[in-house]
């Protein structure tokens, strides 16, 4: 998990709850910036989520590489 993710997942729990008591007061202005925070908090996540994916794709690359590294020091052995 990266700062992106947790960020994103804290703007996304605190634009809920500014809708929500926006809606309950009756305050349209709020429960609207509540609904911004949130989506700035699933844009943000997403970003989080994209680089984990990318980092995640290039372990998994060098850890492929590595095999057929190993593999072809072995068969050049025999």
């Amino acid at each position: 998990m990266n700062k992106h993710q947790v960020k994103g997942m804290a703007n996304r729990a605190t634009g809920e709850i500014k809708q929500q008591v926006g809606r309950m007061t009756g305050d349209t202005t709020l429960e609207a910036r509540g609904h911004a925070r949130e989506a700035k908090g699933r844009l943000q996540q997403g970003l989080g989520d994209a680089k984990e994916a990318v980092r995640h794709e290039e372990r998994e690359s060098e850890r492929r590489e590595i095999e057929r590294d190993m593999d072809r020091g072995t068969r050049s052995r025999r």
